[in-house]
């Protein structure tokens, strides 16, 4: 009897256990590239959320029940009832000297 207690205490010593903090909301509705999201607790304003299908959106209309966020693809594949996550990454627009440089060429 002892030897399959020490199996089953050396088999729970063995598990490896991890936990992530994810903050998970439900789409309410979505129209016009817009979707209302309930459940993000800890959204931060223009943070990208990540929906289904690799669409991701931008978090702008921060309320105490329900967050509206703009949609940044493919608007038909997010529906009422998916899974939102948060990513916890501000929108980021990179300067590229290039770009710039080309815009100011153009002035007369």
């Amino acid at each position: 009897m002892s030897s399959i207690l020490q199996e089953i205490e050396t088999k729970i010593e063995g598990i490896k256990t991890s936990t992530t903090k994810s903050n998970v909301g439900v789409v309410r509705e979505t129209g016009d590239g817009v979707a209302r999201i309930e459940g993000l607790s800890d959204v931060m304003l223009n943070e990208m959320i990540e929906f289904p299908n690799g669409v991701f959106g931008l978090a702008l209309n921060l309320e105490e029940t329900e967050v509206g966020a703009i949609l940044l693809g493919e608007t038909t594949k997010v529906a009422e009832g998916d899974e939102v996550k948060t990513t916890g990454k501000l929108l980021q627009v990179s300067r590229q000297t290039r770009f710039i440089h080309l815009k100011r060429s153009h002035r007369a």
